[in-house]
């Protein structure tokens, strides 16, 4: 009888031990990050002033972020990125009004004009500097100026959501001479 009740005993504790388990594998699932992002939604900042001058903005789909591109005519260093209430213009400080449920400020701690103070980049559509009809997460990218050696893009996003920021030599496609300026927002956290 004690050899019954100990074999009950144990499968019990056998039993229950697996499913205390199962919870625990489903929670660590659920916590990989989406497509192993693990950016966050904290300020970006690299403090270092260049003179390569603002040529153009791009921006790009891929399968778990949008990505916008700033291309520059010399090797741009400084960069601060950060979600804001609200995009103010360089130097006047009027509000510039961007579409979706959260802002991002980039300045780029170059100009947007060479050093003839001739411009580098003169946008057709400040209030639209690229289409981003058709994109899981940008809503919008507006122009904020170029003001005392930086320059201010607004974006506009679906939420609050991870970014990362980052310099790559090269201008587009990699050619020689410049560099770019990339924005990544992550499609969900």
């Amino acid at each position: 009888m004690n050899k019954t009740l100990a074999a009950l005993g144990a499968a019990a504790l056998l039993i229950g031990g697996l499913g205390a388990a199962a919870p625990a594998t489903a929670a660590t699932s659920s916590t990989t990050p989406y497509c192993g992002i693990t950016w966050g939604s904290l300020p970006k900042v690299d403090e270092e002033y260049s003179q390569a001058a603002l040529t153009n903005v791009r921006a790009g789909r891929h399968e778990c972020f949008d990505r916008l591109v700033l291309d520059f005519s010399g090797a741009v260093d400084g960069y601060r990125i950060e979600y804001v209430d609200a995009v103010a213009m360089d130097g006047s400080g009027q509000l510039v009004p961007l579409a979706g449920g959260a802002r991002l400020r980039i300045v780029a701690l170059s100009p947007a004009h060479d050093t003839n103070y001739q411009p580098t980049y003169s946008p057709a559509d400040p209030a639209n500097l690229v289409d981003v009809s058709c994109f899981s997460t940008f809503r919008q990218v507006a122009w904020a100026g170029s003001f005392e050696g930086q320059t201010t893009i607004g974006l506009g996003v679906r939420a609050r959501l991870p970014f990362r920021a980052f310099i790559l030599d090269g201008g587009p496609g990699g050619t020689a001479g410049g560099s770019r300026l990339i924005v990544d927002v992550a499609h969900r956290w």
